[in-house]
């Protein structure tokens, strides 16, 4: 199944000048991220230059999130800046002439960090992955429109809440504060996500063994 995967992200690639963007949407902790760095390292390996862009790089700033009242519920739908993340996907999709950079995210101190990821001008393909990828408030279906193809990625439930708690303990919650988190802010996020799950160019059941290399 994964090299299925790898084959179709490539075809995705066109001989114009525009790069190709895939998304892939779903739940906190239901294998976004493995699946995108996967495939970005099936399709270099593949010969098709390609690089990650995560939408997580586009989190507001916790100094954002005080200002506005939305850091207990860090990750919502309103705590990302948006248009921001159109804007990226738009000049990566036509910009060729030289680097973009692009912010990351870094885990262990919960913050976007600008200007870390840059994609070269000889990439063609770009797989970028976030919750709120088919999401219809607006600018979303305008950053639905700026992709190549969407994929829906998701786990098995009591398997995705698991790993979920246990990525906010490692990041610094103890046991009880990442459950609570889980139910008052991700459970609510994940709901409003799997609604769009119907709408994906393709669905990919991370919890089958073979949607992953051995």
């Amino acid at each position: 199944m994964f090299d299925g995967l790898v084959t179709r992200a490539a075809a995705l690639v066109a001989a114009g000048p525009e790069r190709a963007i895939l998304g892939i949407a779903g739940c906190p902790a239901a294998g976004k991220s493995t699946l995108a760095e996967l495939l970005v390292g099936g399709l270099v390996a593949a010969g098709v230059p390609a690089a990650l862009v995560p939408m997580d790089g586009f989190h507001l700033a916790d100094v954002a999130l005080d200002r506005l009242g939305r850091r207990g519920r860090k990750g919502a739908i309103d705590t990302f800046d948006a248009d921001g993340y159109l804007s990226l996907l738009r000049r990566v999709r036509t910009d060729r002439r030289r680097t973009v950079w692009a912010p990351g995210f870094a885990r262990d101190l919960e913050q976007p960090i600008a200007g870390s990821i840059g994609v070269d001008p000889e990439v063609r393909i770009v797989v970028t992955e976030g919750n709120y990828l088919l999401a219809d408030a607006p600018p979303w279906p305008d950053v639905r429109a700026a992709l190549t193809e969407t994929w829906f990625v998701e786990l098995d439930e009591p398997l995705r809440r698991e790993r979920l708690i246990a990525r906010h303990v490692l990041f610094g919650k103890t046991p009880d504060e990442a459950g609570r988190w889980v139910s008052i802010v991700d459970d609510p996020n994940a709901r409003l996500i799997s609604q769009t799950r119907d709408r994906a160019d393709l669905v990919v059941d991370m919890t089958l063994p073979d949607a992953r290399p051995t």
